[in-house]
């Protein structure tokens, strides 16, 4: 066999895939719409009336069964909805294999705003100009100028409703050591950053010094210039959290693995570069042992908030959800006896914080991050011992043992109030 026929053969492999897979996305979508329908009306019949309350339900449902998480599962949903309310010709053609899943979402995204009547002109509109031969970005022009063009009203006010929904997200980057900061604004405010942005390249360039930076980075680096008041880009303050076994410490020549929580590892040499002032918090981790911080508080505050969001890598702990985390909650609840500490405490989204009060939504097994000291460090090398009281719990300790620890910390008691009674008249003494 010749390697044209080969290589024809291949190709026509692939295209029927291709046309395999998509199809399978169409009946998909059908399937989504209808568990939806279904979830929403068990969620009716068992007395959840509010739109918004059954919405996440619907959403948490549809994203569990895709493994995805809950916010592209609602997007899902809503693809599935407007594709089977007025995209008639499109659904055929999704239906047929000639149209992705992604040129579809573009094309129901353009006219989520429209009416079914409204819908099924730009789809008419849409099959007219061989929507099936376009490639994504005319998909997603020609199908935002249709719904534009049939209601023109309902377009302007769209645009209206979406300056409100401005943002900032940072997110972590395919490479590593990398993340991307994403600005969401409007048209005109995001062409007059990047032309500023694209201006200063031009003010490097006029330089007689030697230009060592591409344009890109030339633009990154003012970008953090500007949001961050510093000279250079590379002088940004920063505190790092290191993950460090504690056998890791009887070797001086041990590479420390710096973490940022939520962004992944990043070698501590290339976060050590510039003069910013660097605050490095290392977590001496050893099997078996874990840190915990016990509080009489409902809500998680301060340095237990902020263990707890290190331990789950500052993202949601639901199943399938990436999101930040934003809240700190109890695993068992507070009004079911449920203890403010470490050991009860996991980072959830917003989203599925909320979704739980509708009783919904689990968690995901924590990753395991066992820590038996905090210590705090500058870039200088002096160190400090955290002025944290944490309480440290064996996992393997046998209840006699964890009773006669707990004695240990009663009889310890009243010599702690008696030290301080001491400070305090001292301090009272001096100041007189």
């Amino acid at each position: 066999m010749s390697t044209s026929v080969l290589v024809a053969q291949l190709a026509d492999a692939v295209a029927r895939l291709e046309e395999q897979k998509n199809a399978l996305a169409a009946q998909q979508a059908a399937a989504i719409l209808a568990l939806g329908r279904a979830v929403a009306a068990q969620q009716i019949d068992a007395g959840v009336v509010d739109p918004d309350d059954v919405q996440r339900v619907v959403a948490e449902q549809v994203g569990q069964a895709c493994r995805v998480s809950a916010v592209e599962g609602g997007k899902r949903v809503r693809i599935a909805r407007d594709l089977h309310a007025g995209h008639s010709r499109v659904r055929a053609l999704f239906a047929a294999g000639l149209l992705n899943e992604q040129k579809v979402a573009f094309i129901t995204g353009a006219g989520s705003h429209l009416d079914p009547e409204e819908r099924s002109w730009v789809d008419e509109q849409l099959a007219e100009r061989a929507v099936e031969t376009l490639s994504v970005r005319r998909i997603h022009d020609l199908a935002r100028k249709l719904a534009a063009e049939v209601a023109p009203e309902k377009f302007a006010e769209r645009c209206r409703r979406a300056r409100s929904g401005r943002r900032v997200s940072v997110r972590p980057s395919t490479e590593p050591g990398m993340a991307d900061l994403t600005a969401h604004l409007p048209v005109e405010q995001a062409v007059a950053c990047y032309a500023a942005l694209r201006k200063a390249v031009n003010d490097v360039w006029v330089k007689p010094e030697p230009v060592l930076r591409g344009r890109g980075e030339i633009m990154a680096d003012t970008l953090v210039e500007r949001l961050t008041g510093q000279a250079q880009a590379e002088d940004v303050d920063m505190q790092v959290n290191i993950v460090v076994r504690v056998e890791d410490l009887l070797d001086p020549d041990s590479a420390l693995p710096a973490e940022v929580p939520g962004y992944g590892p990043v070698p501590a040499d290339i976060l050590r570069t510039g003069a910013g002032r660097k605050t490095w918090r290392r977590l001496f981790t050893r099997d078996g042992a874990i840190i915990g911080g016990d509080s009489v508080q409902r809500c998680f505050t301060g340095v237990l908030a902020e263990l707890i969001k290190i331990r789950d890598g500052g993202r949601c702990t639901a199943p399938f959800c990436d999101a930040p985390i934003r809240h700190i909650d109890h695993i068992e609840r507070w009004r079911d006896g449920g203890r403010t500490t470490f050991d009860n405490g996991r980072g959830l989204c917003e989203f599925h914080n909320h979704l739980r009060e509708i009783g919904t939504t689990a968690s995901r097994p924590r990753p395991a991050m066992q820590a038996t000291a905090i210590r705090q460090s500058s870039q200088s090398g002096t160190a400090r011992q955290a002025q944290i009281e944490l309480t440290v719990t064996d996992v393997s300790l046998t209840p006699r043992e964890t009773a006669r620890t707990e004695r240990r910390r009663n009889r310890a008691a009243p010599h702690r109030r008696r030290r301080r009674a001491v400070r305090s008249r001292n301090s009272a003494t001096a100041q007189r």
